[in-house]
């Protein structure tokens, strides 16, 4: 098995923690999910253990959610003060050592 570190398996726990109350808050039940997101109960039901799963399984599992959106707008690298003070600045193509 790989490994894993901890702040890794604490947030799988908490975003899984949040899905599950998310699909509360809609009345589905996890086979309802898994229905819509195309992937098993299962796999909805390892998501909100906290266990990884495939990532195409979990942006399927929360556009079911309605979070997709939300995750996608989270990891905006330009929503950081490190994105927003260098936001004029030509990108590389590819970063070198």
């Amino acid at each position: 098995m790989k490994y894993v570190p901890t702040t890794v398996r604490r947030d799988l726990r908490v975003l899984g923690e949040q899905l599950s109350q998310q699909r509360r808050l809609l009345s589905l039940t996890i086979s309802d999910v898994a229905q819509r997101a195309g992937v098993s109960p299962t796999t909805v039901s390892n998501v909100e253990q906290g266990k990884a799963v495939r990532t195409d399984s979990l942006m399927s599992i929360a556009r079911v959610l309605q979070m997709a959106d939300a995750m996608v707008t989270a990891c905006d690298p330009y929503s950081t003060d490190l994105g927003r003070l260098r936001a004029g600045e030509q990108l590389p193509k590819r970063v070198r050592r």
